[in-house]
């Protein structure tokens, strides 16, 4: 089936979707808390089962709580095009990260219908469990279940910090399905998001042309030193553990402005004991977030970062461990996906650019089983993970003509 330029998504019906869903969980700043497998994540599965089916679709799930809504192709015994992302949020999250690219293939289905057309492929739409790893660490599980990445053991044994284990989770809301994650063929997948950083409104593209996803390591770091007096102990005879860290900290920044401008770092938790303030800190942990396009450099700001820790460990006096928490290497998407988004784009007449994202996404596990490709559209100052989150709603609606034609020209052009 060849694209048809006529074919477009009905942008007022998006936009009205994004603000139904951003009911479930909202909070008064006008974001939204719906941490994976809650309650109000069970809501807005229904309302997505609800409206999957009023179009048409048949709508299942996994043993990891993946659902999947299938609309039926000509040639049905094909392996579906697939395009989905995730409905849990942050606890402040906004109303777009991860459900704009469920609700974008709820446009896509609707244009789809309203045009008469059926794809020859069929298409599914997919929401991933606990992308944000806000509940259950680490990120990404279902859909690195489904990739390979992670054991439906491992994943369904994480737990929240009441001690509530994933797996109980699914069984309480009801999602726990029979088909084995990962069982599931795909044909190809396509995801849209927003941006999450500030490239797109800066530059004023419209469309980002997803290449793949950075490299990601991150790291716990403990310093140990000794809990001391704070007004009888010389500065000379301590063994400070939060003023270690401190230095080490600015040495983590130290080594990715080294690797400037594509390697990133971030430490973004920190916790020292005994927490008093007329005590000095006997110990201090604190977690490192590094990141960059090519795994090759990550791997040397890595061990840039150790060398730096152990130096000062040693100038400072005090105990210090590194213990990595998660890795991610980095992607690249399949070219002739990517290929799709671009000429579809083109075609469509959006500004657009060339562009790797720094978020981890659903779409980096997928891509180890199924080709795949990602399309960003702008969002506010590039704020994300944020109850302030916000895209325009032209914005919106050129993504998913962008994924809708994507689609459509991926149909025509993959092998059966």
């Amino acid at each position: 089936m060849v694209a048809q330029s006529n074919i477009v998504v009905d942008g007022s019906a998006l936009w009205l979707d994004l603000m139904e869903t951003a009911k479930f969980g909202g909070t008064p700043k006008g974001g939204i808390c719906r941490l994976a497998l809650s309650e109000e994540d069970a809501r807005v599965r229904e309302w997505f089962t609800r409206t999957c089916e009023a179009l048409g679709c048949v709508v299942s799930y996994d043993s990891m709580g993946n659902q999947f809504a299938r609309k039926a192709g000509e040639e049905d015994g094909l392996a579906p095009i697939m395009i989905g992302s995730h409905l849990d949020t942050q606890p402040t999250g906004g109303k777009f990260d991860g459900i704009l690219g469920v609700m974008g293939g709820i446009a896509v289905l609707r244009a789809l219908r309203d045009a008469g057309l059926t794809t020859r492929h069929p298409i599914e739409i997919v929401n991933w469990t606990n992308e944000e790893g806000a509940r259950f660490t680490p990120p990404m599980l279902a859909s690195g279940v489904f990739g390979g990445v992670f054991t439906q053991e491992f994943a369904q044994s994480r737990t929240d910090r009441a001690g509530v284990k994933l797996g109980e989770a699914l069984d309480k809301i009801g999602y726990s399905g029979e088909e084995t994650c990962g069982a599931h063929p795909a044909a190809a997948y396509f995801e849209l998001h927003i941006e999450q950083g500030p490239v797109l409104e800066a530059e004023k593209r419209t469309i980002g042309v997803v290449q793949g996803v950075q490299g990601m390591r991150w790291y716990s770091v403990t310093v140990k030193g000794h809990d001391a007096h704070a007004g009888t102990t010389p500065m000379t005879m301590r063994s400070d553990a939060l003023w270690a860290a401190a230095r080490m900290i600015d040495e983590v920044h130290q080594v990715v402005m080294d690797h400037a401008p594509d390697g990133l770092g971030t430490v973004g938790i920190i916790e020292c004991l005994p927490s008093s303030s007329n005590v000095v800190p006997g110990e201090v942990s604190f977690t490192v977030d590094l990141r960059h396009p090519s795994d090759g450099v990550l791997a040397k700001m890595e061990r840039e970062f150790r060398q730096r820790m152990e130096r000062l460990a040693s100038l400072c006096g005090v105990e210090m461990e590194i213990t990595p928490t998660w890795v991610s290497a980095a992607v690249h998407f399949d070219p002739l996906c990517v290929e799709c988004v671009r000429d579809s784009a083109h075609a469509l007449g959006y500004s657009m650019r060339d562009i790797v994202s720094g978020a981890g996404h659903d779409a980096v596990y997928v891509a180890k089983v199924a080709p795949t490709a990602m399309i960003f559209v702008p969002c506010w100052k590039g704020i994300s993970h944020n109850e302030a989150e916000s895209a325009e709603p032209e914005d919106a609606k050129a993504g998913a003509n962008v994924l809708l034609h994507a689609v459509l020209a991926a149909d025509a052009r993959l092998d059966a």
